[in-house]
């Protein structure tokens, strides 16, 4: 049952209230929450110079800033605190707000227990954004006003009091986001999972277990979409409150989504057909295939059919930027993890030059080196875990003798100038990098853009 958002509005106001993070997608939060009548105060790591017009906009609104690298300190005596996604519900800081009686939350968890309208979740180690993107494309395609958030889109909290009862809303949920959620969507996509985030979750299980909330609160008429072949989604299936949906692109399913005899379907209806889908990969398929069952209940099969055949896909992710002298260039910059740049390289018909490295999310290459060597032509290596990733490939050549030929270099600049250097005409160049960005880019978005630029500069 849905809770009343005026509920939410009485709660608030009034209530001394404290933002961590002043991010992007933060600020329309704060602004909601002061139009609200709450009493706010805004924590964030960067100075007011690195704020810069946000501040003093702020400033101007009588929001109080703590800011600067002790800013935490300052976390007390308030009644409730909204905590950024990455920040882990054990930091001490919140843990003594807790015992003083500090009502611990995120934007996210107030937004699924108010939204009014029927939500998708979406979560996953990779696939997350395209199949959050397909799901959203097929409803609005259908004629339903339908939202989307979370990890892409805007920051719909803010939004809520403008939503009705008969939108749908679609959401990419991480890890961080799920970690402390105690309420699950009416529907939820579990896309795969394999090792990842573990920089900042403590072990696997812990990954695992964040993962687990997008259904752990579902009631027995929600609806739980998981992936049949891979097996830690797989044995999630027991655990479902309600109903089960699964899609397999490996065997044909009694019902669910499954590929067959070259043709997508969905239960006993076939879709479309395999060579129709526009973007390439079996990953994709898979996204489809997902999507389609979390979509069933609401739209046709010439709506998914619709989508499926004109979808071009997502920005940065294996998005073809141009041609230069007969080699083709890729920027597949939403890659950040191992299994991710695989799915990408696998969607290629031929060995190919790629870029990689990037920041250490504490996570292995082994399986990079071991899945991908057939699939790498040259491999350029970048950023903080060049090394990392090179000592798996390094393990590779001598423990089985294969070798691919590994080039390091300093920055994406000097990447794109060495692969063009090294590759031939009718080969193949992607930035994939199996890494996130923050080592020298804000994001993946900001690292993919670069590499557009430099590419198109060439």
């Amino acid at each position: 049952m849905k809770k009343d958002f005026r509920d939410f509005e009485k709660f608030i106001r009034g209530k001394k209230t404290a933002v961590v993070g002043i991010g992007v997608s933060n600020r329309p939060l704060i602004n909601f929450l002061l139009d609200l009548g709450a009493e706010i105060t805004a924590f964030d790591r960067k100075d007011e110079e690195q704020l810069g017009e946000i501040a003093e906009e702020f400033r101007r609104k009588n929001i109080k800033l703590v800011l600067g690298e002790d800013y935490l300190h300052s976390l007390n005596s308030f009644q409730v605190i909204f905590k950024t996604p990455s920040m882990r519900i054990d930091n001490p800081y919140l843990v003594k707000a807790r015992q003083e009686g500090a009502y611990i939350t995120s934007e996210m968890e107030e937004f699924i227990k108010y939204c009014p309208g029927k939500v998708y979740g979406v979560t996953g180690s990779d696939g997350k954004t395209t199949t959050t993107t397909i799901i959203y494309n097929i409803l609005k395609g259908r004629g339903y006003r339908t939202w989307v958030g979370g990890n892409i889109g805007t920051p719909l909290f803010s939004r809520i009091k403008e939503m009705k009862s008969e939108d749908k809303v679609v959401l990419e949920l991480s890890s961080f986001q799920l970690m402390t959620m105690n309420v699950s969507p009416e529907v939820a996509v579990i896309t795969n999972i394999s090792p990842n985030h573990l920089d900042i979750h403590k072990d696997m299980d812990e990954y695992i277990n964040a993962k687990k909330n997008i259904f752990r609160y579902q009631d027995k008429n929600a609806l739980l979409v998981l992936n049949r072949d891979n097996d830690i989604v797989n044995l999630m299936v027991s655990e479902a409150p309600g109903n089960v949906r699964q899609f397999s692109s490996r065997r044909v399913l009694n019902k669910g989504g499954y590929l067959k005899g070259g043709s997508l379907y969905i239960d006993e209806d076939e879709v479309c057909k395999l060579e129709e889908v526009k973007i390439k990969g079996m990953h994709n398929v898979e996204n489809f295939l997902a999507a389609f069952c979390a979509v069933k209940d609401e739209v046709s099969i010439e709506n998914m059919k619709k989508v499926a055949v004109n979808f071009s896909g997502v920005e940065h992710r294996c998005e073809f930027v141009r041609t230069v002298d007969g080699i083709k260039y890729y920027n597949d910059s939403i890659a950040s993890s191992p299994t991710r740049t695989l799915a990408g390289l696998k969607a290629f018909e031929k060995p190919v030059v790629l870029i990689a490295g990037g920041y250490d999310k504490k996570i292995p290459f082994d399986v990079l080196a071991e899945e991908g060597y057939k699939k790498i032509k040259i491999l350029i290596l970048m950023g903080a875990t060049k090394n990392k990733i090179k000592k798996a490939f390094d393990k590779l050549r001598d423990e089985k003798g294969i070798n691919v030929p590994i080039f390091m270099v300093e920055s994406l600049l000097d990447a794109v100038n060495k692969a063009r250097e090294l590759a031939e005409k009718g080969d193949i160049i992607t930035l994939s990098p199996a890494c996130a960005s923050f080592d020298m880019f804000p994001n993946f978005e900001v690292r993919g853009n670069s590499f557009k630029k430099i590419v198109n500069e060439l």
